[in-house]
Order: structure tokens, then sequence, then C-alpha cells
């Protein structure tokens, strides 16, 4: 199977992406592991930022400042204020394909002020922002006939002998078959690696890093993995998300003594490690958003609401609503330039797999969203004009023949339940390469990460039947995960002094 422009996942930057390269006149074809609109953009539910000042003043400079603080010296400034002055740009192509923005009585669209911000800066759809973006992608890349292929799992991107990139190993999940899919060129937008930390993260069990690992092996560069950002407010009992809306809205975060004890929309590592503090010292943490009322908290934060009742059994309308921080978004992942171009010839990158040097340390929130259609319309852009305009993709699909990762399975035992080491890799994690973070307990980690990766051939899947295999892509997302961890871990070592989602502490 050929085409032009592979995309590798199908959340808002890779479907933003493959309206881009099927505007620009090429073929595109969409992979993703689930279907699209199950992806983790769903989630980001509080907002897109972008000075509009429909609310009160706020200017692209100021959204720049903002962006550059909360990043802690390591992003890049010639990015941050492109991505910010695109901003405007990118709020009025999703409103003009159809994305339903709350508005003001003016008839405006409507901005809330999210932690870091110095402004009501995030453009709104209830707190379902995320999920009315992608279903809006997703629509738009249905009338404009891009090709889908769901339930396809990558397993490796395919390397012609001078190196460069052309297509993509995948599983089908429901066949258990291998397919070659080749193309002139491939974008990943596979998502971050918050999955680590298993069920001490907001994310959705498909967040594994997956096109990351698989970015590596081929030789890309990476970036920036060490900073893992937490959000300040996950459900105690599950991680599930309340989102930054619920504090921009004007919620409290209160200890067990009913005391407020941050400022609850200082920058996300901040609050954080508030949080942690008063969990550590004994006391319970709450989101306190009662004295909102009902009617507003129906009409604003509905599925906070729901939430909130569906998975701890409590009404914040009349109830405080029980909070941890746990792992929410990956800062860290492939380097690429300004062109959304990877290390490596062919292959492109855009989204939270990709590092663009904009979030640095720490990502103000309302950014997600602003990234993945800034530069996921130019990562498009870039993949079509590769194709038309690079000679190298007008030779044949010549790859580099290479034994499988899973030809090796079939020599695997099981002996060890990768089930129960990842459970006990996400403990590690979160106690260790979490919040707060001990060169002695990385030291730790690192060894338990090395052990595991020794001990995988005893891991071995139980399940050999092909047809939805769920047992088999378990067991690769587990060993990509293995790779992600070294790496985390790796680069948290390596930097030895704090800075913004990377805190440590003296032994």
């Amino acid at each position: 199977m050929k085409t032009d422009v592979l995309i590798i996942g199908s959340g808002g930057a890779g479907l933003t992406a493959a309206l881009a390269a099927k505007d620009a006149g090429a073929d595109v074809r969409v992979i993703t592991k689930e279907y699209p609109t199950r992806s983790q953009t769903c989630m980001a539910q509080g907002g897109m930022n972008a000075a509009l000042g429909n609310v009160s003043h706020d200017s692209i400079e100021d959204h720049i400042q903002n962006t550059l603080k909360s990043a802690h010296g390591e992003a890049d400034e010639e990015a941050v204020r492109y991505m910010c002055s695109e901003a405007p740009n990118a709020v009025a192509w999703l409103d003009e394909i159809g994305v339903c923005f709350s508005r003001t009585p003016e008839g405006k669209i409507a901005q809330r002020r999210l932690g870091g911000a110095s402004a009501p800066r995030a453009c709104y759809a209830q707190d379902y922002t995320g999920l009315k973006i992608l279903h809006t992608l997703y629509e738009r890349c249905l009338k404009k006939d891009v090709e889908m292929f769901s339930e396809r799992y990558l397993v490796d991107l395919l390397t012609k002998e001078d190196g460069s990139i052309c297509g993509a190993l995948i599983l089908n999940m429901r066949s258990g078959e291998l397919e070659h899919h080749f193309a002139k060129c491939v974008v990943l937008a596979s998502g971050g690696y918050s999955r680590i930390y298993d069920k001490y993260s907001t994310n959705s069990t498909a967040s594994t890093g997956d096109g990351i690992a698989a970015a590596s092996r081929a030789g890309a560069k990476l970036l920036g993995m060490e900073f893992v950002q937490f959000h300040p407010t996950g459900l105690k009992n599950s991680s599930i998300l309340i989102s930054e809306s619920a504090r921009g809205e004007g919620g409290y975060l209160l200890n067990s003594k009913g005391e407020r004890f941050t400022n609850e929309l200082a920058p996300r590592d901040e609050v954080s490690r508030a949080i942690n503090e008063q969990i550590v010292a004994g006391e319970e943490v709450f989101l306190d958003i009662r004295h909102l009322g009902e009617r507003f908290i129906d009409e604003n934060l509905p599925q906070e609401r729901k939430l909130a009742l569906l998975y701890e059994n409590v009404d914040p309308v009349k109830d405080l609503i029980p909070i941890k921080a746990v792992a929410h978004y990956t800062m860290g992942g492939i380097e690429v330039d300004n062109k959304s171009q990877t290390s490596v010839s062919g292959l492109f990158a855009c989204g939270e797999c990709a590092n663009h040097k904009v979030h640095g340390a720490n990502r103000l929130g309302g950014n997600s969203l602003l990234e993945i259609i800034v530069f996921g319309r130019e990562a498009g852009k870039s993949a079509a004009n590769f194709v038309f305009c690079d000679e190298k993709c007008q030779n044949d699909f010549d790859f580099k023949k290479e034994k499988s990762f899973l030809d090796a399975l079939i020599e695997y035992k099981n002996e060890i339940d990768f089930y129960q080491k990842r459970t006990e890799l996400g403990e590690l994690f979160y106690k260790k390469v979490g919040i707060i973070r001990k060169e002695s307990q990385l030291q730790e980690a690192k060894q338990e990460i090395e052990l595991l990766k020794k001990q995988l051939p005893l891991m071995g899947v139980k399940d050999t039947s092909k047809v939805y295999n769920t047992n088999l892509m378990e067991f690769i997302e587990f060993r990509n995960m293995l790779d992600i961890c070294e790496r985390v871990v790796s680069s948290a070592l390596a930097r030895k002094k704090s800075c913004g989602a990377h805190f440590v502490v003296e032994e």
C-alpha cells in the first residue's frame, strides 16, 4: 500500500496535518491504533490560548512572555513567537470550519483564564473544548476523503539503505497480519508518554510513547524527555482529569483544614508541588467549586460535575472534590526544526510526540491545543512540500529489510507477568521519577529499568491467536514504555539542577 504522506496518529495534530497536506495536493493516509474520536485530544477540556482580547485586554506579546516564563528558559523564543502570533489565525480557522466555541453576550468567542496566564486567553467550548475540536477535524477529514485506517498499531518505521524513511510496518489488530504502508514521507502525531506512570496519569492507556520509541530506533533525536508535567487536579481515586477550567472559573484548592494554601492559577509545576507538599504532610487536598453555584457549573463546567459524580461519587455543587497531582503531559519528545522535520530525512512530527521547543520545562495551560493546530498545519504543509520538491522521495520504496521485533517473540518464554511489572513500573515512576526527584531514587529507577529490559525475553505473551490479540499489542506497548522510561531517567540524571517540572531536592 502506497501513499504520499503517511500520518501516524489521529488526534488533533494528526488530523490537522492530514487536512493541511490534503489541501496542498498530496495523497494522505492516516493510521491510528484506536479511533479518531477517542484520541487524547478530547481530554483537553479547558481551552485553547489566543490573544483575542474578547473579555479583557490582552496581547500577543503578553502571551509570548507568559509562555516563556512558564518554560523556565528551556523554550526557543523564535518558535514561541511564531506559535503565539499564529494563535488568532488558528482559532479563526477552527471557527470557520465549524468548531462551536462558547460565546460572549456580544457573540464573540468566549475566553477564560488558565494557570500562568496574565489575562483570560483560553478560547473554550464549555469544558469540552478538545472534544469539539477533534470531532470537527474528523468530520472535515471525512468530507475531504482523507484515507483512514483504524485499529492499526505502529510496530516500526521503514527505512531505506541511506536511513531515510519510506513508510511504516503496521500490525492490523483485527486480522493479526503485518502490513507495509509505504509513503514518500511520514508524519508522526502519535501522542505523548504519560502512561508510563500507569494509574497515576490522566491520559488514556494508548499514551505509551510508541511513535517516539519508533522514531528513536530509526535514528531520530529526542529532546527534553525529563520534563513531565503533573496536572494539579486529577481525581484522587481514579486520576481522571478535572480540567483547569474549574480553577480558571474561580475554583479553590483547600486542605483538610479548609485552608487555601497556594495560588490556584500559578503555573502547573508550582501548584502540583504545593499539593504534593500538603499530601506529604498528611493533609488531604480538595477542589472547591461549590460557591460558583449549580446553574453556573451546569452551564460552564458540565463535564467536571459528571466526572466527579461518576468516578468519585461526589457532587461538586455541594461537595468538595478530592484530588491529587498526576502525570498529564510530556514536554519532551522528538526534536524537530521550524518545519516539523526531524533529524531523519522523510520523517516529520507534530503534537505531543514532538518537541517544537515551545513548552520548555513546563507547558503553559491552554497551549497544548494551540500547538497541535499551529504545528499540525505546519507539519502537513512541510510534508506535502517534501513530497513535491525533494528528489529523494521520487525513488522506489526499497526499504532495508530487517528482522522484525515480532519475529523474535516466538522464542520468548512466559515466565514473568509483564502486566504486573507494568503496574510496578508506574508505582516506581510516580514515587521516584515524579513531582519531586532525588538522584539516589533516579539511580534506583534506572537499575530497575535495566533489569526489566533484561527480563523482557521471559515475559512473552500467553495469547497466540491472531485476531484482536490485545495481549500482543500491550506487550509491544510495554517494550516501548521501557525504552521511553530509560530515556526519561537518563535525561533526568543528566540534568542536575531543578528546572520547571524537573524538580530535584538534596538527599
